[in-house]
Protein backbone atom coordinates (compact mmCIF):
# COMPACT_ATOMS: atom_id res chain seq x y z
CA UNK A 1 0.00 0.00 0.00
CA UNK A 2 1.84 3.31 -0.89
CA UNK A 3 1.59 6.26 2.13
CA UNK A 4 3.37 8.63 0.23
CA UNK A 5 1.14 10.41 -1.27
CA UNK A 6 -1.33 11.47 1.47
CA UNK A 7 -0.16 14.46 3.36
CA UNK A 8 0.93 18.00 3.94
CA UNK A 9 3.84 19.81 3.76
CA UNK A 10 4.11 23.76 5.22
CA UNK A 11 4.26 26.11 1.83
CA UNK A 12 5.05 29.29 1.15
CA UNK A 13 3.19 32.67 2.48
CA UNK A 14 1.65 30.34 5.54
CA UNK A 15 -0.03 27.96 2.68
CA UNK A 16 0.46 24.46 2.50
CA UNK A 17 0.96 22.10 -0.33
CA UNK A 18 -1.67 19.02 -0.30
CA UNK A 19 -1.41 15.92 -1.66
CA UNK A 20 -3.73 13.09 -3.15
CA UNK A 21 -6.75 13.15 -0.72
CA UNK A 22 -6.14 15.78 1.40
CA UNK A 23 -7.83 20.03 1.97
CA UNK A 24 -5.75 22.73 1.57
CA UNK A 25 -5.01 24.13 5.14
CA UNK A 26 -3.43 27.50 5.93
CA UNK A 27 -0.11 27.10 8.48
CA UNK A 28 -2.38 28.30 11.27
CA UNK A 29 -4.84 25.68 10.68
CA UNK A 30 -1.75 23.33 10.74
CA UNK A 31 -0.42 24.38 14.22
CA UNK A 32 -4.61 23.78 15.18
CA UNK A 33 -4.45 20.22 14.04
CA UNK A 34 -5.28 17.63 16.82
CA UNK A 35 -3.77 14.97 14.96
CA UNK A 36 -1.15 15.32 11.89
CA UNK A 37 0.28 13.53 8.72
CA UNK A 38 2.27 11.41 9.23
CA UNK A 39 1.84 7.59 8.75
CA UNK A 40 0.99 5.29 11.86
CA UNK A 41 4.03 3.72 11.02
CA UNK A 42 6.33 6.89 11.19
CA UNK A 43 4.89 8.00 13.92
CA UNK A 44 5.90 4.61 15.76
CA UNK A 45 8.95 4.79 14.26
CA UNK A 46 9.67 7.84 16.30
CA UNK A 47 8.57 6.89 19.95
CA UNK A 48 11.28 4.61 19.33
CA UNK A 49 14.27 6.77 17.73
CA UNK A 50 12.84 9.33 20.85
CA UNK A 51 13.74 6.70 23.36
CA UNK A 52 16.51 5.12 22.26
CA UNK A 53 18.80 8.36 21.21
CA UNK A 54 17.13 11.58 22.82
CA UNK A 55 19.52 12.39 25.87
CA UNK A 56 20.30 15.08 28.08
CA UNK A 57 22.99 16.39 29.25
CA UNK A 58 23.06 15.50 33.55
CA UNK A 59 25.99 18.00 34.29
CA UNK A 60 23.79 20.75 33.00
CA UNK A 61 21.39 22.71 35.97
CA UNK A 62 18.59 24.57 34.92
CA UNK A 63 16.92 24.78 31.85
CA UNK A 64 17.62 21.33 30.01
CA UNK A 65 20.05 20.59 27.51
CA UNK A 66 19.13 17.70 25.55
CA UNK A 67 21.11 16.17 22.47
CA UNK A 68 21.32 12.92 20.01
CA UNK A 69 23.32 9.84 21.22
CA UNK A 70 25.50 8.45 18.56
CA UNK A 71 28.08 6.38 20.35
CA UNK A 72 27.74 3.17 21.88
CA UNK A 73 28.66 3.25 25.35
CA UNK A 74 28.45 6.21 27.59
CA UNK A 75 30.85 7.31 30.27
CA UNK A 76 29.69 5.39 33.19
CA UNK A 77 29.74 2.06 30.81
CA UNK A 78 33.21 2.76 29.48
CA UNK A 79 34.57 4.16 32.47
CA UNK A 80 36.54 6.63 30.56
CA UNK A 81 35.87 9.96 28.30
CA UNK A 82 33.63 8.55 25.51
CA UNK A 83 32.07 10.95 22.30
CA UNK A 84 28.74 11.26 22.80
CA UNK A 85 27.33 13.02 19.74
CA UNK A 86 28.66 15.15 16.65
CA UNK A 87 26.59 18.09 15.13
CA UNK A 88 25.36 16.17 12.45
CA UNK A 89 23.54 13.71 14.67
CA UNK A 90 22.14 17.24 16.33
CA UNK A 91 21.06 18.99 13.49
CA UNK A 92 18.95 15.78 12.72
CA UNK A 93 17.46 15.77 15.79
CA UNK A 94 16.54 19.70 15.75
CA UNK A 95 14.70 18.37 12.42
CA UNK A 96 13.20 15.85 13.82
CA UNK A 97 11.37 17.54 17.03
CA UNK A 98 10.60 20.22 14.54
CA UNK A 99 8.58 17.69 12.13
CA UNK A 100 6.98 15.83 15.27
CA UNK A 101 5.39 19.39 16.50
CA UNK A 102 2.00 17.68 15.78
CA UNK A 103 2.36 14.52 17.27
CA UNK A 104 4.82 14.72 20.69
CA UNK A 105 3.33 17.64 23.18
CA UNK A 106 6.85 17.98 24.40
CA UNK A 107 8.34 18.39 20.96
CA UNK A 108 9.08 22.56 21.09
CA UNK A 109 10.58 21.91 24.53
CA UNK A 110 13.01 19.15 23.15
CA UNK A 111 13.77 21.61 20.30
CA UNK A 112 14.36 24.10 23.11
CA UNK A 113 16.75 22.20 25.31
CA UNK A 114 18.35 21.20 22.07
CA UNK A 115 18.79 24.71 20.68
CA UNK A 116 20.51 25.65 24.00
CA UNK A 117 22.96 22.61 23.64
CA UNK A 118 23.88 23.90 20.42
CA UNK A 119 24.49 27.43 21.84
CA UNK A 120 27.03 25.69 24.68
CA UNK A 121 28.78 24.16 21.98
CA UNK A 122 30.02 26.63 19.63
CA UNK A 123 32.69 25.99 17.20
CA UNK A 124 35.98 28.04 18.17
CA UNK A 125 35.50 29.47 14.12
CA UNK A 126 32.22 30.52 13.26
CA UNK A 127 30.82 31.44 16.49
CA UNK A 128 27.56 30.41 15.52
CA UNK A 129 28.35 27.20 14.07
CA UNK A 130 28.70 24.18 15.89
CA UNK A 131 31.43 22.23 17.58
CA UNK A 132 31.52 19.12 15.63
CA UNK A 133 31.65 16.80 18.25
CA UNK A 134 31.35 16.59 22.24
CA UNK A 135 32.68 14.21 24.66
CA UNK A 136 31.41 13.29 27.88
CA UNK A 137 34.84 13.20 30.54
CA UNK A 138 32.50 12.17 34.15
CA UNK A 139 31.98 15.19 35.21
CA UNK A 140 31.00 17.35 31.96
CA UNK A 141 30.09 17.01 28.73
CA UNK A 142 32.64 19.46 26.40
CA UNK A 143 33.77 20.08 23.08
CA UNK A 144 36.55 17.21 21.46
CA UNK A 145 39.99 18.74 20.79
CA UNK A 146 39.72 20.93 17.76
CA UNK A 147 36.28 22.74 18.10
CA UNK A 148 35.50 23.52 14.63
CA UNK A 149 32.81 22.55 12.40
CA UNK A 150 31.19 20.25 10.36
CA UNK A 151 29.02 21.88 7.52
CA UNK A 152 25.98 19.35 7.51
CA UNK A 153 25.20 19.78 10.83
CA UNK A 154 25.16 23.76 10.27
CA UNK A 155 22.84 23.83 7.34
CA UNK A 156 20.45 21.29 9.15
CA UNK A 157 20.74 23.02 11.95
CA UNK A 158 19.77 26.44 10.38
CA UNK A 159 16.99 24.90 8.44
CA UNK A 160 15.62 23.05 11.23
CA UNK A 161 15.53 26.83 12.97
CA UNK A 162 13.36 28.16 10.10
CA UNK A 163 11.35 25.09 10.81
CA UNK A 164 10.65 25.98 13.91
CA UNK A 165 9.77 30.04 13.26
CA UNK A 166 6.85 28.41 10.71
CA UNK A 167 5.75 26.16 13.49
CA UNK A 168 5.64 28.11 16.93
CA UNK A 169 6.68 31.45 15.68
CA UNK A 170 9.64 33.60 17.32
CA UNK A 171 7.81 35.50 19.51
CA UNK A 172 9.11 33.38 22.35
CA UNK A 173 12.10 33.04 24.18
CA UNK A 174 13.53 32.16 21.39
CA UNK A 175 13.89 34.19 18.40
CA UNK A 176 14.36 30.81 15.96
CA UNK A 177 13.83 33.11 12.78
CA UNK A 178 17.54 36.06 14.08
CA UNK A 179 19.27 32.54 14.93
CA UNK A 180 18.59 30.49 12.12
CA UNK A 181 19.63 33.88 9.86
CA UNK A 182 22.76 33.98 12.11
CA UNK A 183 23.92 30.50 11.38
CA UNK A 184 22.89 30.89 7.84
CA UNK A 185 25.27 33.69 7.70
CA UNK A 186 28.06 32.19 9.48
CA UNK A 187 28.00 29.11 6.98
CA UNK A 188 28.35 31.67 3.88
CA UNK A 189 31.00 33.38 5.54
CA UNK A 190 33.33 29.93 7.17
CA UNK A 191 31.88 27.27 5.19
CA UNK A 192 31.60 28.22 1.39
CA UNK A 193 34.52 28.73 -1.25
CA UNK A 194 33.13 31.73 -2.92
CA UNK A 195 35.70 31.37 -5.51
CA UNK A 196 34.65 28.30 -6.93
CA UNK A 197 31.13 28.37 -5.04
CA UNK A 198 31.08 25.13 -3.60
CA UNK A 199 30.83 24.22 0.25
CA UNK A 200 33.60 23.02 2.19
CA UNK A 201 33.98 20.62 4.52
CA UNK A 202 33.96 23.10 7.76
CA UNK A 203 34.93 25.67 8.79
CA UNK A 204 38.16 24.45 9.46
CA UNK A 205 38.85 24.57 5.20
CA UNK A 206 37.83 28.23 5.81
CA UNK A 207 41.85 29.87 5.65
CA UNK A 208 43.33 27.12 3.47
CA UNK A 209 44.16 29.16 0.03
CA UNK A 210 43.57 28.31 -3.59
CA UNK A 211 45.67 25.00 -4.24
CA UNK A 212 45.56 23.66 -1.32
CA UNK A 213 44.24 19.82 -0.91
CA UNK A 214 40.68 21.32 0.70
CA UNK A 215 40.61 24.54 -0.88
CA UNK A 216 37.97 23.23 -3.30
CA UNK A 217 37.24 19.91 -1.56
CA UNK A 218 33.30 19.40 -1.19
CA UNK A 219 31.21 16.51 0.10
CA UNK A 220 28.21 15.03 -1.55
CA UNK A 221 26.30 14.51 1.48
CA UNK A 222 26.75 18.47 2.17
CA UNK A 223 24.41 18.90 -1.12
CA UNK A 224 21.35 19.95 0.63
CA UNK A 225 20.07 21.67 -2.30
CA UNK A 226 17.03 21.86 -1.13
CA UNK A 227 17.55 24.42 1.43
CA UNK A 228 19.46 27.00 -0.73
CA UNK A 229 16.17 28.70 -2.26
CA UNK A 230 14.83 28.54 1.48
CA UNK A 231 17.98 30.07 2.79
CA UNK A 232 17.92 32.53 -0.39
CA UNK A 233 14.40 33.32 0.13
CA UNK A 234 14.70 34.07 4.15
CA UNK A 235 17.79 36.09 4.37
CA UNK A 236 17.62 37.84 0.89
CA UNK A 237 20.94 36.64 0.37
CA UNK A 238 21.30 35.92 -3.18
CA UNK A 239 24.45 34.13 -2.84
CA UNK A 240 22.64 31.16 -1.74
CA UNK A 241 21.23 30.71 -5.64
CA UNK A 242 24.78 30.69 -6.76
CA UNK A 243 25.85 28.01 -4.93
CA UNK A 244 22.31 26.43 -5.64
CA UNK A 245 23.41 26.98 -9.52
CA UNK A 246 26.83 26.02 -8.68
CA UNK A 247 26.17 22.57 -6.48
CA UNK A 248 23.66 21.78 -9.06
CA UNK A 249 26.82 22.06 -11.88
CA UNK A 250 28.54 19.58 -9.86
CA UNK A 251 25.90 16.82 -9.54
CA UNK A 252 25.11 17.36 -13.20
CA UNK A 253 29.03 16.96 -14.26
CA UNK A 254 28.80 13.21 -12.02
CA UNK A 255 25.18 12.10 -13.54
CA UNK A 256 26.53 12.81 -17.39
CA UNK A 257 30.24 11.20 -16.71
CA UNK A 258 28.99 7.95 -14.76
CA UNK A 259 25.01 7.56 -16.13
CA UNK A 260 24.81 6.11 -12.56
CA UNK A 261 23.44 8.79 -10.05
CA UNK A 262 25.91 7.65 -7.65
CA UNK A 263 28.30 10.40 -6.54
CA UNK A 264 31.51 9.96 -4.37
CA UNK A 265 31.71 10.82 -0.27
CA UNK A 266 34.12 13.57 -1.29
CA UNK A 267 34.65 15.34 -4.63
CA UNK A 268 38.05 17.92 -5.31
CA UNK A 269 38.48 20.46 -8.21
CA UNK A 270 41.53 18.46 -10.74
CA UNK A 271 44.40 20.68 -12.47
CA UNK A 272 41.98 21.29 -15.27
CA UNK A 273 39.19 22.61 -13.21
CA UNK A 274 37.12 19.95 -13.15
CA UNK A 275 35.51 17.88 -10.17
CA UNK A 276 36.21 14.80 -10.29
CA UNK A 277 35.67 12.00 -7.43
CA UNK A 278 38.72 12.33 -4.54
CA UNK A 279 41.64 9.89 -4.43
CA UNK A 280 41.65 7.46 -1.07
CA UNK A 281 42.08 8.81 2.27
CA UNK A 282 41.33 12.78 1.55
CA UNK A 283 39.77 12.87 4.69
CA UNK A 284 38.49 9.43 6.18
CA UNK A 285 38.92 6.41 4.15
CA UNK A 286 40.02 4.29 0.94
CA UNK A 287 36.41 4.61 -0.02
CA UNK A 288 36.71 8.57 -0.04
CA UNK A 289 36.57 8.79 -3.95
CA UNK A 290 33.45 6.27 -3.96
CA UNK A 291 29.50 5.81 -3.16
CA UNK A 292 30.50 5.19 1.28
CA UNK A 293 28.89 6.57 4.33
CA UNK A 294 28.99 10.12 3.43
CA UNK A 295 27.13 9.71 -0.04
CA UNK A 296 24.75 7.21 0.52
CA UNK A 297 22.62 9.78 1.97
CA UNK A 298 22.71 11.74 -1.40
CA UNK A 299 19.58 9.81 -2.55
CA UNK A 300 17.24 11.35 -0.30
CA UNK A 301 19.30 14.85 0.15
CA UNK A 302 19.33 15.99 -3.60
CA UNK A 303 15.66 13.47 -4.59
CA UNK A 304 14.26 16.10 -1.87
CA UNK A 305 14.33 18.95 -3.88
CA UNK A 306 12.63 17.76 -7.09
CA UNK A 307 9.95 16.54 -4.13
CA UNK A 308 9.59 19.97 -2.96
CA UNK A 309 10.53 22.09 -5.45
CA UNK A 310 10.11 20.57 -8.72
CA UNK A 311 13.58 20.74 -9.63
CA UNK A 312 14.50 19.22 -13.27
CA UNK A 313 18.09 18.49 -12.22
CA UNK A 314 17.06 16.67 -9.49
CA UNK A 315 14.52 14.84 -10.88
CA UNK A 316 17.34 13.77 -13.78
CA UNK A 317 19.37 12.70 -10.62
CA UNK A 318 16.80 10.66 -9.45
CA UNK A 319 15.98 9.24 -12.40
CA UNK A 320 19.50 7.82 -13.03
CA UNK A 321 19.93 6.38 -9.73
CA UNK A 322 16.64 4.74 -9.46
CA UNK A 323 17.45 3.24 -13.02
CA UNK A 324 21.16 2.31 -11.57
CA UNK A 325 19.80 0.72 -8.55
CA UNK A 326 17.22 -1.43 -9.69
CA UNK A 327 19.01 -2.47 -12.28
CA UNK A 328 22.06 -3.41 -10.26
CA UNK A 329 19.58 -4.68 -7.64
CA UNK A 330 17.17 -6.57 -9.88
CA UNK A 331 14.90 -4.77 -7.66
CA UNK A 332 15.09 -6.71 -4.57
CA UNK A 333 16.13 -4.05 -1.97
CA UNK A 334 18.13 -6.44 0.25
CA UNK A 335 20.56 -6.24 -2.68
CA UNK A 336 21.38 -2.79 -1.84
CA UNK A 337 25.25 -2.77 -1.09
CA UNK A 338 26.94 -0.82 1.58
CA UNK A 339 28.75 1.33 -0.90
CA UNK A 340 29.47 1.84 -5.22
CA UNK A 341 31.95 3.03 -7.04
CA UNK A 342 30.66 5.94 -9.48
CA UNK A 343 30.60 3.81 -12.20
CA UNK A 344 28.22 1.37 -10.34
CA UNK A 345 30.46 -1.43 -9.03
CA UNK A 346 30.03 -2.56 -5.35
CA UNK A 347 32.99 -2.16 -2.68
CA UNK A 348 31.07 -4.07 -0.19
CA UNK A 349 29.54 -7.36 0.00
CA UNK A 350 26.79 -6.40 2.79
CA UNK A 351 23.45 -4.59 3.05
CA UNK A 352 23.13 -1.17 5.55
CA UNK A 353 19.97 0.27 6.47
CA UNK A 354 21.83 3.90 5.82
CA UNK A 355 22.18 3.03 2.36
CA UNK A 356 18.38 1.65 2.12
CA UNK A 357 16.51 4.97 3.72
CA UNK A 358 17.68 7.42 1.26
CA UNK A 359 16.90 5.42 -1.72
CA UNK A 360 13.15 5.77 -0.66
CA UNK A 361 13.16 9.14 -1.02
CA UNK A 362 14.79 8.70 -4.60
CA UNK A 363 12.15 6.33 -5.61
CA UNK A 364 9.13 8.77 -4.30
CA UNK A 365 10.27 10.88 -7.40
CA UNK A 366 8.04 8.73 -9.81
CA UNK A 367 7.99 5.41 -11.97
CA UNK A 368 9.40 3.25 -9.57
CA UNK A 369 6.18 2.97 -7.14
CA UNK A 370 6.75 -1.01 -7.13
CA UNK A 371 10.27 -0.28 -5.74
CA UNK A 372 9.47 2.06 -3.79
CA UNK A 373 6.84 -0.06 -2.13
CA UNK A 374 9.32 -3.19 -1.46
CA UNK A 375 11.94 -0.55 -0.45
CA UNK A 376 9.53 0.91 2.54
CA UNK A 377 8.27 -2.30 3.42
CA UNK A 378 12.08 -3.42 3.94
CA UNK A 379 13.17 -0.49 6.07
CA UNK A 380 9.72 -0.87 8.47
CA UNK A 381 10.16 -4.33 9.02
CA UNK A 382 14.89 -3.88 9.17
CA UNK A 383 14.97 -4.60 13.37
CA UNK A 384 16.71 -2.66 15.81
CA UNK A 385 19.53 -0.75 14.11
CA UNK A 386 22.42 2.00 15.19
CA UNK A 387 22.01 5.54 15.61
CA UNK A 388 23.10 6.18 11.91
CA UNK A 389 20.93 4.10 10.13
CA UNK A 390 17.59 4.44 12.20
CA UNK A 391 18.09 8.29 12.37
CA UNK A 392 18.30 8.55 8.80
CA UNK A 393 15.58 6.64 8.57
CA UNK A 394 13.27 8.29 10.57
CA UNK A 395 13.95 11.83 8.29
CA UNK A 396 12.80 9.48 5.01
CA UNK A 397 9.93 8.42 6.89
CA UNK A 398 9.19 11.97 6.90
CA UNK A 399 9.54 13.35 3.56
CA UNK A 400 8.24 10.02 1.85
CA UNK A 401 4.96 10.72 4.52
CA UNK A 402 4.86 14.34 2.40
CA UNK A 403 5.11 15.78 5.68
CA UNK A 404 8.42 17.60 5.21
CA UNK A 405 7.81 21.50 6.38
CA UNK A 406 9.41 24.18 4.06
CA UNK A 407 9.74 27.43 6.45
CA UNK A 408 7.09 29.88 5.58
CA UNK A 409 8.32 32.58 3.14
CA UNK A 410 10.36 30.04 0.68
CA UNK A 411 9.21 30.25 -3.01
CA UNK A 412 6.68 27.27 -3.49
CA UNK A 413 4.52 26.32 -5.98
CA UNK A 414 0.53 25.08 -5.34
CA UNK A 415 0.10 21.94 -6.23
CA UNK A 416 -1.33 22.14 -9.55
CA UNK A 417 -1.61 25.94 -9.96
CA UNK A 418 -0.50 25.67 -13.43
CA UNK A 419 -1.98 29.12 -14.13
CA UNK A 420 -0.31 30.74 -10.97
CA UNK A 421 -2.70 32.26 -9.46
CA UNK A 422 -2.35 30.68 -6.13
CA UNK A 423 -4.99 28.40 -6.09
CA UNK A 424 -5.64 24.78 -7.88
CA UNK A 425 -9.02 25.32 -9.47
CA UNK A 426 -10.97 24.58 -12.30
CA UNK A 427 -9.36 27.50 -14.12
CA UNK A 428 -6.09 24.99 -13.85
CA UNK A 429 -7.84 21.94 -15.57
CA UNK A 430 -9.16 23.76 -18.39
CA UNK A 431 -5.36 25.60 -19.16
CA UNK A 432 -3.63 22.22 -18.66
CA UNK A 433 -6.89 20.62 -21.11
CA UNK A 434 -6.10 23.33 -24.05
CA UNK A 435 -2.58 22.81 -23.41
CA UNK A 436 -2.63 19.04 -23.55
CA UNK A 437 -5.46 19.62 -27.04
CA UNK A 438 -2.31 22.26 -28.39
CA UNK A 439 -5.55 24.80 -28.37
CA UNK A 440 -3.57 28.13 -30.25
CA UNK A 441 -4.12 30.29 -26.91
CA UNK A 442 -3.16 27.72 -24.22
CA UNK A 443 -0.39 28.35 -22.08
CA UNK A 444 0.88 27.21 -18.88
CA UNK A 445 2.38 29.56 -16.29
CA UNK A 446 4.25 26.80 -14.28
CA UNK A 447 4.20 23.49 -15.93
CA UNK A 448 5.57 22.06 -13.17
CA UNK A 449 2.96 22.22 -11.22
CA UNK A 450 0.91 20.13 -13.27
CA UNK A 451 3.07 17.26 -13.28
CA UNK A 452 1.10 15.43 -10.32
CA UNK A 453 2.51 12.04 -11.66
CA UNK A 454 5.82 13.33 -11.08
CA UNK A 455 7.38 11.82 -14.47
CA UNK A 456 9.01 14.95 -15.59
CA UNK A 457 6.46 15.16 -18.19
CA UNK A 458 2.79 16.69 -19.02
CA UNK A 459 0.41 13.96 -20.05
CA UNK A 460 -3.24 12.77 -19.94
CA UNK A 461 -2.30 11.55 -16.90
CA UNK A 462 -1.47 14.17 -15.36
CA UNK A 463 -5.14 16.04 -15.89
CA UNK A 464 -6.81 12.80 -14.48
CA UNK A 465 -5.18 13.59 -11.08
CA UNK A 466 -5.70 17.16 -10.96
CA UNK A 467 -9.51 16.55 -11.91
CA UNK A 468 -9.27 13.82 -8.75
CA UNK A 469 -7.24 16.21 -6.82
CA UNK A 470 -10.21 19.50 -7.23
CA UNK A 471 -12.77 16.48 -6.19
CA UNK A 472 -10.61 16.04 -3.00
CA UNK A 473 -10.68 19.46 -2.62
CA UNK A 474 -14.52 19.86 -3.11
Amino acid sequence: MKLRRKTAVVMAAGAVMMANAAPVLTAAEVKEMQTGALSEETVQFYSYWKEKYLAQDPYVTGDPQYYVFYGEKTYAEAGAEVAVTVSEAHGYGMLIAASMAEHDGQAKDIFDGMYRYYKAHPSGIGPNLMAWQQTDNGSAIQNSAGADSATDGDLDIAYALLMADTVWGSDGAINYKQAALAVMNDIMTYEVNQTDWVLQLGDWAHNTREGDTYYAATRSSDFIVQYMPVFAEASGDTRWTTLYESTYRIINQMVDTYGTGILPDFIVKDSNGKFVPASANLLESEHDGNFYYNACRTPWRISMDYLVNGNADALKFANALNGFITRKTGGDPAQIMAGYTPAGEAVSDWNDLCFDAPFLVAAACGGYDTWHDSLRSMILDYGEDVYFGDTITMLCLIVDDNAWIVPAGADQPVRGDVNQDGACTVADVIALQKWLLHTPDASLADWKAGDLCPDGKLNAMDLCLLKRELLNLA
